[in-house]
């Protein structure tokens, strides 16, 4: 979910404004939004929004593919302002704020799947990979990468995908829920600085995908029927009906 590269590219933008680049493909925004960074061009807040994302990045390695022009895939660029053991909670503050923006089109079944997934019901609307920038202990920035499924319909043999539209039987203007989503998200980290994390770690396990039930989990050839609990304040899921354990980023699986 945290990664620390460096990329380059060499695609044009479509079109362009002080913190905005709209792009017709390109393999990854994340990619694109790195190369920004290295080149020293970037600014906080600066998007990168493609309308077709070739090889899109998910967790564990997964690409992330979509219909052309269908769904949302962009990045924002930003300065963290905190340290990296605090790197949860700019996870779980963008996690809460695209939830919350979820949920005016698709109602309160919006969830947080964590660590970095939104569901509606048992179903994946969407993700959020974020990659990092150090030098020495400093964070220097940060790339948020939001996927939504918007307007696509079909998606093939993936497991259980879901997009605004078949919820909502409606079409959604993709850029035009990518500036409100952007300008939330810039929103809610002024909000973080301002008056802290409490809120945010709150509503991430009020929303919390399954919380208070019991269901699979796999780490490594180990199989737990457990109850999630919530998540603690470093980002680990609490689980466990009779003893309680935690796990970290990556260390389990989900088995729905």
């Amino acid at each position: 979910m945290f990664k620390i590269s460096q990329s380059s590219s060499t695609l044009s933008p479509k079109k362009s404004n002080y913190n905005w680049i709209e792009l017709d493909a390109v393999d990854s925004t994340n990619n694109y939004a790195m190369g920004l960074v290295h080149a020293g061009t970037a600014q906080h807040g600066t998007v990168v929004l493609a309308h077709h994302q070739t090889k899109g990045k998910g967790q564990r390695g997964k690409v992330w593919a979509t219909e052309p022009g269908a769904n949302l895939s962009f990045s924002i660029v930003v300065k963290p302002g905190l340290l990296i053991n605090q790197a949860f909670q700019l996870l779980a503050t963008v996690a809460v704020t695209v939830r919350n923006e979820l949920e005016m089109y698709i109602g309160d079944e919006a969830s947080i799947k964590w660590p970095n997934d939104l569901y509606w019901r048992d179903r994946k609307t969407g993700g959020i990979l974020i990659e990092n920038v150090l030098r020495g202990k400093d964070w220097q920035w940060a790339i948020i990468g939001i996927g939504i499924n918007i307007n696509q319909t079909s998606f093939g043999d993936l497991k259980n995908p879901v997009s605004i539209k078949q919820i909502t039987g409606k079409q959604t203007d993709v850029t035009a829920f990518a500036k409100q989503l952007h300008t939330a998200i810039l929103n809610a980290l002024m909000q973080l600085k301002e008056t802290g994390f409490t809120s945010f770690f709150d509503d991430y396990n009020q929303h919390l995908f399954r919380r208070n039930e019991v269901v699979r989990l796999k780490k490594e050839t180990r199989i737990l029927h457990t109850r999630i609990n919530g998540v603690n304040l470093q980002g680990q899921l609490s689980t466990g009906i009779e003893t309680e354990e935690y796990f970290a980023f990556g260390e389990v699986e989900w088995l729905l």
